[in-house]
């Protein structure tokens, strides 16, 4: 009997891996197309393509750490701020969402009354103005412009004593309480004087006015 090999017998490695199928592309170590070995020319593109886009994702991540580095607060070992409490960014916002509501610029009135009585403040001295402007214009009697000034320039002061008094005045509150209550007072005194010594016929005369006037008339 010859040698040979039942059918029991394993196979060697050799031929074992040599009878296993293959790929088209992978058959005799080469290239279906070409005949080189390799994944070939579109595998190549596709590494390439996935390789940028692993170096644009990292050099973009790179950029968004340096920039939360710039706005993030200094702190120190445990993370938190120096004082205790974190400290937010000084850079302005680029673009401004909102304002701060002025001290005392709340409501006159609880949210449950109708909208003239949250703003009585507001209307009070609108009121006064408008009706001094109508006296003006209107000139019913005599003095009619003089007494029409002055009501213009008592609203602004009134406007002055609510901002004040009142806790809250609602639209009234322009800016900062002090910064409101010089601008309505010295307004409204102004307006006032200039109507008292308004010629002809001054309610009020005052000696330093006239040489004054009459220095500027020479």
């Amino acid at each position: 009997m010859g040698a040979g090999t039942s059918p029991a017998d394993p196979a060697p490695a050799g031929r074992a891996a040599a009878d296993e199928p293959r790929e088209p592309g992978e058959r005799d170590g080469r290239d279906g197309r070409d005949g080189s070995t390799g994944p070939g020319p579109v595998a190549d593109a596709e590494d390439a393509k996935d390789a940028e886009d692993a170096k644009d994702a990292e050099d973009a991540k790179d950029a968004e750490g340096a920039e939360g580095a710039d706005d993030a607060p200094d702190t120190g070992k445990d993370g938190a701020a120096a004082d205790g409490r974190p400290r937010r960014s000084r850079r302005f916002p680029r673009f401004t969402r909102d304002t701060a509501r002025p001290e005392g610029g709340g409501r006159a009135a609880s949210g449950d009354a109708p909208a003239p009585a949250r703003q009585w403040p507001l209307l009070t001295v609108l009121c006064a103005a408008g009706l001094g402007l109508l006296v003006v214009v209107l000139d019913p009697f005599d003095q009619a412009f003089r007494v029409g000034t002055i009501l213009i320039g008592g609203a602004l002061i009134a406007g002055a004593v609510l901002r004040w008094v009142v806790p809250s005045v609602g639209m009234l509150a322009v800016r900062s309480r002090f910064t409101d209550l010089v601008t309505y007072g010295l307004m409204g005194t102004l307006i006032v004087l200039l109507a008292l010594v308004a010629q002809p016929a001054p309610w009020l005369d005052v000696p330093i006015l006239e040489d004054a006037v009459r220095f500027t008339i020479r």
